[in-house]
């Protein structure tokens, strides 16, 4: 930590400063210029708070060299995190995987039709809420352990892997024996006794950025699950709120090549919650591949002008077919592969 004094502080303030930084457990070294002192603390005090410096008498500005997330920043893995599933797909890789499905689970047939879909568009996992955090209390809420069942079987029938998001720890258990990757939604990023929860859990989890969250603090909820042991984490950028109206979110693209560099974790992008609006999923997808996404997660529903959820933001399925047509032309360019479906990965 580095504490810059404001000028002509005086030699009380200093050494009560001094003294606090020694208490925490740092070694302080001081550097005395002609109007400013500068005390640098070297070491890794259990628990502090740069702010608490930053309010005390005589301090002019206070702020950290090192981070606090250990486990998610790259220097933990340089080489970077590859998630492999028991298929053989490797998340994290030269290869783009493609994650696709509806909003949420409807019924058997629609689930059916996109798994169908979703596989022949060249995707390689069916994503779909079983549960749904929904702002109104009023709305379709997911059909839970049946939905899981009806996915755990579409999926099955047409080679996909399965990815859907947990609300909360009594749903992990359940969850267990239909799943391949647990989703942590944006509402539930600062989830403490999930994410520690899912720590212990040894399947993958990908992690959202919460709608108002600062790319520290998802690192920081990152750190929840690592400490926990399970290190098969991805994290996803699916926009965030700011005053823009012209759509659902914001997405923040360049979180992307930011979270490259800052952690070793795969790293997603979700252009249907980022922007809200059909037309603009496509752009935005290529985008985030450019930007040097692992990995997409969309929404695409058999017919979304009658979905029970997120219609509009759900791709047509021939949408998705084109997408991902284009996609294998752009990746190339950024040095990656749109990886196989997974029924191939398998053979």
């Amino acid at each position: 930590m580095i504490v810059a004094m404001q000028d002509h502080a005086t030699d009380e303030q200093i050494q009560s400063v001094i003294e606090r930084m020694v208490e925490l457990g740092f070694n302080v070294h001081r550097t005395t210029g002609e109007t400013q002192t500068i005390l640098a603390g070297v070491g890794t005090p259990a628990h502090f708070e740069v702010t608490e410096f930053q309010v005390l008498p005589g301090v002019h500005q206070a702020y950290r060299i090192s981070s606090q997330y250990k486990l998610a920043g790259r220097g933990f893995r340089p080489e970077g995190t590859r998630i492999t599933f028991p298929n053989g797909l490797v998340v994290g890789g030269d290869e783009v995987v493609i994650m696709a499905g509806p909003c949420s689970v409807e019924n058997r047939d629609q689930i059916r039709l996109s798994a169908q879909q979703v596989a022949a568009s060249g995707g390689q996992f069916l994503r779909g809420g079983a549960y749904k955090p929904r702002s109104s209390p009023y709305s379709f809420q997911g059909m839970g352990v049946e939905g899981l069942k009806i996915m755990r079987e579409a999926a099955d029938e047409h080679g996909l892997l399965v990815i859907t998001e947990v609300m909360e720890i009594s749903q992990i258990e359940a969850m267990l024996p239909y799943i391949d990757c647990f989703q942590v939604g944006a509402r539930n990023m600062q989830n403490f006794n999930l994410l520690r929860e899912l720590g212990n859990v040894r399947k993958p989890v990908l992690l959202k950025r919460g709608i108002a969250a600062t790319i520290e603090e998802v690192l920081l909820s990152a750190e929840y699950i690592l400490s926990g042991g399970n290190y098969d984490l991805m994290l996803c950028e699916r926009g965030i709120r700011t005053f823009e109206t012209a759509t659902r979110n914001t997405m923040d693209i360049s979180a992307i090549p930011v979270l490259k560099k800052l952690t070793h974790l795969p790293i997603l992008g979700d252009p249907s919650h980022g922007v809200g609006k059909r037309d603009l999923v496509p752009p935005m997808a290529l985008a985030s591949v450019a930007a040097g996404a692992d990995g997409l997660l969309m929404e695409m529903h058999p017919n979304p002008d009658k979905a029970m959820s997120d219609g509009a933001q759900s791709l047509f399925p021939d949408q998705l077919t084109k997408l991902v047509e284009k996609l294998r032309l752009l990746a190339p360019v950024v040095d990656r592969t749109i990886a196989p479906a997974v029924a191939q990965v398998h053979a």
